[in-house]
């Protein structure tokens, strides 16, 4: 979940039995039937520290009440990472003291769950005896503190695939097997309708199995996609699964573009990425099934010192208006639905402690963003009537409008605006209506619509009469076209692309980036002053005599690294071809990934490639 405690504590002998449980996962249903209702249809679960690693320390009973689900972090082995046995002490609690909180947040309607792993809690069920001595363990600590589930959060090397092991519906590694097993042990040992089973992976262990399977590939981390077989097993008695959206390397996503975490198009791409399934390996033969929307929560950093990948407020709830309502994205269309998942679970931070460090931020915003939603029912109410259309400018041949946004209880999706016989769909609040005629009235109404289809009723109609034409010119140059960057450095980037044509003729062209803008005359620009290891979107636009300004054309570009090797650290973002030393040998990256304690070039090579 965390780097280590003194910063955020994350990291991230096959037998008959084992055969046996083989053969029973091929009867699990091929859809995926309701565990049992979860304690919110809007839930927000967060991490609390069984340690103090200088985000402070919190008394059970005064954890924030804005959280339904409290996971009590963490419980780990007590006799090395391969025997299975689990152990947990409450940290800076009597066991009387902290029984009693466990069960003041249960009389609050709480749910408090166990979790199990973190950096420091490797664990490897390598052997049937391993096995037994989890699900006995684990069995005792969560009926000695009254525990209402467990979280699995195995990072690090807890969970890999043996080389050959191909099929994630019929896995063959025994740590995978035998974890199977186990948590379906635990699982029917307190019955599924009162016992929570949830999981909190990072994005190396099922996002980037669409791209590497680990006992498929050649070259690939052995770990890559690993939680995937026990994802697929257990989806029937899965409560919810809450991916670590953060201390992430880019993934790449269905829409086979890399995603960078800390942003609402990340986020999006890899929740939609388990709520439409994916093949594993890209192969069609071994699809991922989709979960159910009230099994996916996105998991967040509560501040920026939680963890890498720290999402704002704003694009936090972009992104939840993008899952939840069908608000999408410009940089990543949703495969699935582009209606939205109006049953999508919530939202997981690693912790509530940071949270509390970072006042409250965390859980006071997004409590009152799910409070806001409506329930998954049938929604038939309209928004309200778009209002305060204004003529911002227009011409001969457009009209430029904007207006006061409307409101809805499930949210609005966009905007239809009807201007005589036609009709133009907008999901801003603001348009330009194009192609119209010199010295002509139009009577102009628009109405909105919400994510559930329904349509409001129309504003109050104003009617808007063109310029006349008086034979100027109106047209504008042809966007740039052929926009590619013909050198690069850590700090400059140059561009160059096709020149636009115009009836006038193109005068020159603007690159923008940013807040920032550069004019030529010429088809080619140096861009300097850049960022290292950066990734900068471009636009070109053309401009012609009469002021005019064509379409522009984008192209995104990230510098190169710092020249020469820099040490290798934890916590960095590289990328292919990245040099750094270590040891006093230089390695080059092969995989794009995020480095953490323990991944050390000369430790793994399908990383890093000693140069």
């Amino acid at each position: 979940m965390i780097v280590n405690r003194v910063v955020f504590r994350k990291t991230c002998m096959f037998t008959l039995i084992a055969i046996l449980v083989l053969s029973l996962l091929q009867f699990l249903p091929t859809s995926i039937p309701k565990a049992h209702a979860a304690v919110s249809s809007k839930t927000m679960v967060g991490y609390w520290h069984n340690f103090d690693n200088g985000s402070g320390f919190i008394k059970l009973r005064d954890v924030s009440p804005k959280f339904d689900v409290i996971n009590v972090s963490f419980a780990e082995p007590s006799s090395g990472v391969t025997n299975g046995t689990i152990g947990f002490t409450p940290y800076n609690y009597t066991d009387a003291d902290f029984k009693a909180d466990v069960a003041y947040l249960q009389s609050q309607g709480k749910k408090v769950i166990i979790s199990i792993g973190g950096q420091n809690g490797q664990v490897q069920l390598a052997s049937t005896a391993a096995r037994d001595n989890f699900v006995n363990s684990v069995t005792a600590i969560i009926e000695k503190y009254g525990f209402d589930g467990l979280d699995v959060d195995f990072e690090g090397h807890s969970l890999f695939l043996n080389s050959g092991d191909s099929d994630f519906k019929n896995p063959t590694t025994p740590v995978i097997v035998n974890l199977i097993s186990a948590l379906r042990s635990i699982n029917d040992h307190f019955g599924t309708d009162k016992f929570y089973l949830t999981m909190a992976p990072e994005t190396f262990f099922v996002q980037l199995g669409y791209s590497f399977y680990g006992g498929s590939c050649i070259s690939c981390d052995s770990r890559a996609g690993a939680y995937l077989p026990v994802i697929y097993a257990t989806r029937d008695i899965l409560d919810w699964l809450q991916v670590q959206n953060y201390n992430s390397g880019p993934i790449t996503g269905l829409d086979n573009q890399y995603h960078n975490m800390g942003t609402a198009d990340f986020h999006v791409a890899m929740a939609d990425m388990l709520l439409t399934g994916f093949p594993v390996a890209k192969n069609p033969n071994s699809f991922f099934p989709a979960l159910r929307p009230d099994q996916v929560l996105l998991g967040l950093p509560a501040n920026a010192n939680a963890g890498g990948g720290f999402t704002s407020v704003a694009e936090v709830q972009k992104a939840l208006d993008a899952l939840i309502k069908g608000v999408q994205l410009p940089s990543y269309q949703t495969r699935g639905s582009a209606n939205g998942y109006p049953d999508f679970r919530g939202v997981m931070t690693w912790s509530i402690n940071w949270d509390k460090f970072n006042q409250f931020e965390f859980s006071n915003s997004h409590r009152s963003y799910l409070d806001a939603l409506s329930p998954s029912v049938p929604d038939t109410q309209p928004p309200t009537a778009p209002t305060n259309v204004t003529v911002t400018s227009k011409s001969s041949t457009s009209i430029n409008l904007s207006w006061t946004a409307s409101t809805d209880n499930v949210g609005v999706t966009g905007y239809t605006v009807y201007y005589g016989p036609q009709s133009l769909d907008v999901t801003s609040t603001n348009v330009s209506i194009t192609g119209l005629t010199p010295n002509t009235s139009y009577v102009i109404t628009i109405k909105a619509k919400d994510a559930k289809g329904n349509q409001s009723a129309a504003s109050t109609p104003i009617t808007v009469t063109t310029d006349t034409d008086t034979g100027g010119d109106l047209s504008p140059p042809t966007a740039p076209s052929n926009v590619q960057v013909t050198v690069k450095t850590a700090t400059s980037v140059t561009l160059s692309w096709t020149a636009s044509t115009d009836n006038v003729g193109v005068t020159g062209y603007t690159v923008t980036y940013g807040t920032n803008t550069t004019n030529v005359t010429g088809t080619t620009v140096t861009i300097t002053g850049l960022a290292p290891n950066t990734s900068y979107t471009f636009t070109v636009t053309a401009k012609d005599a009469a002021g005019n300004v064509s379409p522009g054309t984008s192209i995104n570009v990230t510098t190169d690294a710092p020249s020469g090797a820099q040490a290798w650290a934890p916590n960095i973002s590289y990328k292919v071809n990245d040099e750094v030393t270590y040891g006093g040998k230089t390695y080059l990256c092969r995989q794009p990934h995020t480095s953490l304690q323990g991944w050390e070039p000369p430790n793994v090579p399908a990383l890093w490639q000693l140069k």
